[in-house]
């Protein structure tokens, strides 16, 4: 059974930036694809981005290009989001989520195709 764990959130300033980690254990990781999503104060759930199996492509939602990076590291076990130029309206609790149908062609934006989660980490941006 695969288990994610998410890690770095915390209080930054706007313009800051934070790194988020997300470790994987059980199963086998290298062949999922990987995404970020976050839930702010009264929203629903929304992608901010996914990694393929192999790391080769990428997705982000529009309001994070430029500022948020994702990658992976397969010999890890571990996803990471690195997001810098942090606004107040980026404040939500980010969840690390799996696609474990191994070597999938596609990068879901839907959080319904994602089968497995972690327990989120909180992130507050202050202005």
């Amino acid at each position: 059974q695969v288990q994610l764990v998410e890690s770095g959130g915390g209080l930054v300033q706007a313009g800051g930036s934070l790194r988020l980690s997300c470790a994987a254990s059980g199963g086998i990781y290298r062949s999922y694809t990987m995404g970020w999503f976050r839930q702010g104060p009264g929203k629903e759930r929304e992608f901010v981005s996914a990694i393929s199996w192999s790391g080769g492509n990428i997705i982000y939602v529009d309001s994070v290009k430029g500022r948020f990076t994702i990658s992976r590291d397969n010999a890890k076990n571990t996803v990471y989001l690195q997001m810098n130029s942090l606004k107040s309206e980026d404040t939500a609790v980010y969840y690390c989520a799996a696609v474990t149908r191994p070597f999938l062609s596609t990068l879901p934006r839907d959080k319904n195709v994602y089968d497995t989660w972690g327990q989120g980490t909180q992130v507050t941006v202050s202005s």
